[in-house]
């Protein structure tokens, strides 16, 4: 196994093929991760599988068993896709998709989780409503309100756009269709829906859909089995992020994962023997403007080992490196005045000639954020483009880079209000540097604090 773009503290299967995260769940204390997965094949050609992993603190996790394989014969015979887990009075309880045709399906554990016993009236929804016409019918995602319990499953309507349809059920086994909780417009947002989530945050009600190769989030009310968005927008704009799940802890917080796929040849895949991360676990809220808000999960604190710090310092039309830090694997807070500055911002990844970097840029004059991959890799296997999203920052506003670096993936958080998960693959070793810059004008660096992180796998 090639492990020189592996990362170490984002969560991966111990090999092969991993994209979309599912069934999360937080049972007796501890979070349970299940994903996708092809547990011999790092193409994900093979029928999917639902690997599964088991953490106490949300950063260190543990393997467990493969909790489902497709059953020859049996109605997720070619693959169990994507679903959720929920706690059935008691009972940890497992829906989701089996494939050819696409229908939905019900197991359940009697040992916390460990081993999974399908239900003999799979498939429990056997196909889609026959009115519609449809584009896909997969990955439900279940809530229960009273004695009733209510799943979302992702579709389309041909002709029409994106959809996501509403079932209701007193057991989990016999449902009734209702009608489709929210259509999209094709042209705007894509002819199907991909891995629904529906949840409540502070007091609103907000709709995750995958499309497109993005996820979408929109937040507004919900009435009549009717959902109207209000406000809605991109959840990450780096280009890798897809097909996120949502859970609720103990303490109430909306945790958030996303599949992070490969950005580099097929052949480059299969020659590493892995293929997919899982991003950082974000906890969710909304903005007084009403838009969302995302952070890193401060639990991630505990992987800090040495510090490096820096306090006020101008920049001028030039980078500065950081002869301290030369690593793959760290965490950076900064915070910067922009100043008059055209643009600002930080370099990772660096070789010493500046061959490879990677550049995380705020675009002042076009008010937005740019992650830069142009010059992030010398191989000709992998993507190399520019990723940007609106960011307009306030009169007198920092601007506030929370950055994770952790070997091929770069996570960007700023200011809460926009967010790049990108994958980067410099083909040098001693691409390691860091700096920060101004261009165009003078900036001020306010603090910069650098950890060198460790290995979440003990």
């Amino acid at each position: 196994m090639n492990l020189l773009h592996r990362p170490r503290y984002h969560f991966q299967p111990l090999a092969n093929w991993m994209n979309d995260p599912n069934g999360l769940i937080q049972w007796k204390g501890r979070y349970h991760l299940f994903y996708q997965h092809s547990p011999h094949d790092p193409s994900g050609g093979q029928a999917m599988h639902w690997g599964h992993a088991v953490s106490q603190d949300l950063v260190h996790w543990t393997h467990l068993p493969i909790a489902l394989a497709p059953k020859p014969g049996g109605p997720d015979k070619d693959g169990c896709w994507t679903g959720c887990a929920v706690d059935d009075n008691g009972t940890p309880t497992l829906v989701y998709t089996g494939v050819r045709p696409q229908v939905q399906c019900v197991a359940t554990s009697s040992d916390d989780l460990v081993t999974w016993q399908k239900h003999p009236a799979n498939p429990v929804i056997e196909s889609p409503p026959e009115d519609l016409d449809v584009t896909g019918f997969r990955d439900p995602y279940v809530w229960k309100e009273g004695q009733t319990w209510y799943t979302v499953i992702g579709s389309g309507i041909k002709g029409v756009g994106g959809a996501a349809l509403l079932y209701r059920s007193p057991d989990l086994i016999r449902w009734d269709y209702v009608q489709p909780i929210c259509v999209g417009r094709e042209a705007e947002t894509g002819h199907m829906w991909e891995c629904p989530n529906f949840f409540s945050l502070d007091d609103r009600k907000v709709l995750v859909v995958s499309t497109r190769r993005k996820a979408l989030y929109f937040i507004g009310s919900y009435a009549s089995y009717s959902y109207t968005p209000e406000v809605g927008g991109i959840i990450d704009s780096g280009g890798s992020f897809y097909a996120p799940q949502v859970l609720i802890d103990d303490r109430g917080r909306r945790i958030m994962w996303g599949w992070l796929w490969e950005d580099r040849s097929k052949e480059e895949q299969l020659a590493a023997g892995w293929a997919g991360v899982m991003s950082l676990p974000r906890i969710l809220s909304i903005h007084a403007d009403g838009t969302l808000a995302q952070e890193p999960a401060p639990e991630l604190g505990i992987l800090r080992r040495e510090h490096h710090n820096w306090e006020d310092l101008e920049l001028c039309s030039d980078s500065r490196v950081l002869d301290q830090v030369r690593s793959d694997c760290l965490e950076i807070v900064a915070t910067f005045d922009p100043g008059d500055a055209r643009a600002l911002g930080l370099k990772v990844r660096c070789s010493p000639g500046e061959e490879e970097e990677t550049l995380i840029v705020y675009d002042r004059a076009n008010q937005c954020m740019v992650v830069d991959r142009e010059r992030s890799s010398l191989s000709s296997g992998v993507t190399l483009d520019l990723r940007q999203a609106p960011l307009a920052l306030d009169e007198g506003e920092s601007l506030q880079l929370h950055v994770f670096v952790d070997a091929s993936v770069v996570e960007v958080f700023a200011n809460r209000r926009t967010c790049f998960a990108s994958r980067i693959y410099p083909s040098r070793a001693d691409s390691l540097g860091v700096a920060f810059f101004a261009q165009g004008g003078t900036a001020r660096l306010r603090s910069l604090d650098i950890w060198e992180m460790e290995s979440i796998w003990r």
